[in-house]
This record gives structure tokens, sequence and C-alpha cells, in this order.
């Protein structure tokens, strides 16, 4: 006989709300004995994945994603929507949009920011609520580079200046990069960085990693991708330096790999820490001899698992005006990262427990589950599709007919499972 104590609706711990408790959380796959469809195993995108001391339910991540929202970097609650309501509806992972770790680094004045204090609490309360659902919160740490002191894509459209100026809040006089050259016509023209300006940022990074762990976030990203600082400096075409933060691959990759220490050194030793690297530039390498390329990005990965780095996500591209995206290709960036994943795990050694994920032109459960059972990747970072339906994971789960919890207050809308009276 049920008592009445089995049938309170028990609270979330450590929330300053109420909320019911989800245990498991939602996105969990239920058990192959209460799967409605007979399985012998559950699809690879239901698995759960251990990374240090997480555990993330699925393998859905959400991939961080500007948003354009922020004042003075802090987040606000339209974040908490955002990305609260993907994480409630049972994303393995949610990331919080590239986050600046100095001022001058975010893409526009509207951007995320973690370089000081004052922005922990903001990005805490999102935590909490994260956490209130049983789910993980992980933050990107960026420098935009040349890219710096741009304006929302939205305003970029109506066929102006890409370019901030200082009385919209930008700083196009302080924009900084490895080359003096712009990415295009319309944005701030950069100045190189001193050696001392580098060292100074490889702090910032290390920096706002501690006032991430000390927001509660679950997992920490190094950005160094898409044409930002970091990647500035890892493709001859766009790193003109001849001291040693440029020239030979080694040299190229030297401010990255002190990013990366400077981080690990900084969060606790169980705290999952990704990179996401571009894997190509997508450039004529005729036209510009040393242009990042999947062969620099797999010898890089080698070095990555010695290093700390838990996960290498793998997307593409954002370096150069010139580039060459082959877009009319159906999973292209899946293409790269499963050529990191094949290389690594055929050397063996350390190297190959270095997870990798895919992120770009995921749209649906069945693509997303044919990657990870391909073994090409071990997660799928996926974007857009959350913005459309914030409900992916629960549709995924229903097009691979996989029964997963729902939030609670939410069953009554599960697919033909459960049915509570009204």
């Amino acid at each position: 006989m049920t008592s009445q104590s089995d049938l309170r609706n028990v609270a979330a711990p450590g929330v300053p709300y109420f909320t019911p408790h989800q245990s498991p959380p939602s996105g969990s796959a239920l058990p192959l004995s209460e799967q409605p469809v007979h399985k012998d195993k559950l699809p690879k995108l239901f698995e759960p994945l251990k990374i240090r001391d997480a555990v993330f339910p699925n393998r859905a991540f959400c991939a961080p994603m500007c948003m354009y929202s922020c004042a003075d970097g802090k987040l606000t609650d339209f974040h908490m929507v955002h990305l609260g309501g993907i994480a409630y509806k049972g994303a393995g992972l949610v990331m919080v949009e590239a986050s600046s770790v100095r001022p001058e680094g975010r893409i526009s004045p509207e951007d995320s920011g973690i370089w000081e204090d004052a922005q922990i609490e903001s990005l805490s309360k999102i935590v909490t609520y994260v956490h209130s659902q049983g789910h993980h919160l992980s933050v990107q740490l960026a420098h935009a580079g040349r890219k710096a002191s741009t304006v929302a894509p939205w305003l970029a459209a109506r066929g102006r200046s890409n370019t901030a100026t200082a009385d919209i809040g930008g700083w196009p006089d302080n924009v900084v990069s490895s080359t003096t050259t712009p990415w295009s016509s319309d944005y701030p023209v950069p100045r190189m960085l001193s050696i001392a300006e580098i060292k100074d940022i490889v702090k910032a990074f290390g920096d706002a990693a501690v006032r991430a762990v000390k927001a509660g976030v679950d997992s920490v990203e190094l950005h160094a991708a898409h044409g930002y600082l970091l990647h500035q400096f890892l493709s001859t075409a766009t790193n003109q330096r001849t001291d040693e933060y440029g020239g030979p691959f080694e040299n190229r990759v030297r401010f990255v790999l002190e990013a990366i220490q400077e981080i690990r050194s900084r969060i606790p030793q169980g705290m999952p820490f990704f990179l996401r690297l571009s894997g190509t530039d997508w450039l004529d390498t005729a036209k510009y001899p040393g242009a990042w390329d999947i062969e620099q990005t797999i010898r890089l990965a080698k070095l990555l698992y010695p290093l700390g780095v838990d996960l290498l996500d793998v997307s593409s591209a954002g370096n150069h005006e010139e580039q060459k995206i082959p877009v009319h290709i159906k999973g292209y960036q899946t293409s790269l990262a499963g050529k990191v994943k094949k290389v690594l795990t055929e050397e063996g050694g350390e190297a190959a427990k270095l997870l990798i994920s895919a992120v770009g032109g995921i749209t649906d459960g069945a693509q997303a589950n044919q990657i990870l059972e391909e073994g090409q990747v071990d997660a799928v970072f996926i974007a857009r599709e959350f913005l459309r339906d914030s409900s992916f994971v629960m549709r995924a789960a229903k097009q691979l007919e996989v029964q997963v919890r729902w939030p609670l207050q939410y069953q009554r809308g599960t697919f033909g499972r459960v049915q509570p009276r009204i």
C-alpha cells in the first residue's frame, strides 16, 4: 500500500525555490527492460557518457551559440529561458555561448563575458536552475581577436558596416590579433599582440576558468575555432608573426597549448575540459601554404589528452574571407571529426583516449545516432536544431523508438507512454 510520504512532491535539493526533483533527469533512457519496443541495446545517442566525474545522460549536447543579449557581459533572464529550456527538455549537456575572458575579446558589445567577478552571479543563477533539473551546464571561454567589436548579425544584415564603433559601445581601436589584416574591409583593423599581452591573455583564460568554477559549472571549453583569436594564431593564413608564436607548427600552436595548461591547472581534477578546433580553414593551400588543415588538426590532437583535454570538439572554417566551405556535402564537418578519431584510434596510446565530438548540420535523431554508431565520434554537438526545437532530444527518442524520461511536469505530453489523469 502506498503511504502518504510516497506521494510527497519532493523538492530538488539546493535550490532557493520549489521545483520537483527530477531523478533520473529528462532525456535519460529507461532501462531496456522497460522499453516499449524490445531492444538488445540502447541507441548510442542515448547511452550515458562518463567524462571524469561527470556522467551525461545522453550524447546530444547543445552547442554554444551567441545570442547578443548581454549587458556588460552579464547573462540575463533571456539566457535562463533559452538555456534552461533546452536543459529542461533533456539535452545531455548545455553549453553557454562564447564568453570572453577580456572585455575587448567580445565579438559584440552585447556578448557574454567572464572577465570579472561581477559576472559570476548571473552565470551561477543559470547553473542553479540547470542543476535543479539534474542536468549539466558548461561554458565556452573565448577571445574574438580580430573578429571583435562587431555588431549583431541581424544589424550587419542591414547592409551597413560590421564594425561596432565607440558610439554604440564598440572598441575598434583596441582589436588585437596575430596579424594586422582585418577579417574583411568592414571589420576593425587589428594590431598585433606583444608577447607580454599574450601572456596576460593566457592568464586571463585561467582567471575566467576559476570564475566559471565559482559559478558552479560542470565543465569548460576553450574556443580555438571559427577564426577567433587562438585560431588566428594556428593558421599561417592569419599568423604573420616571426617570433616564438609564429612560423612553424610548434610556434603557432604555442598560444593554444599555454592556454590549455593554464586552464587545466586551475580547474578541479574531476572537471571535464573540452577544446573546440576548426578542422580546416577550407582555403586553397597553394595560395595559402600552411593554412590550417585536417593534418595539422590531427597533429595537435595527439598532444591534447596528456595535457588534460578530455574531448576535442571538431568544427571548421571561420578564419578567412576566402574560405570555400563545401556546404553542399552532407556531414562535411562530421567527416573531419571522423578522420581525427580514426587516426587517433589506429595509433593507440594516450592520444587514443581523447574523446571526439562532431558539430554542424546535425538535424535529426537518426542522423545523430548513425554518426555515433559508426564510431566516427563519441558525442554530437547540436546547434541550430535546438533553436528550431528545444525538444530535439524527445523527438530523437521518438524517431529511434526509445522511451526516455520526460520532465515530470510535461509527462502528459509524452509520445504515447504516460497518460496521467487530468
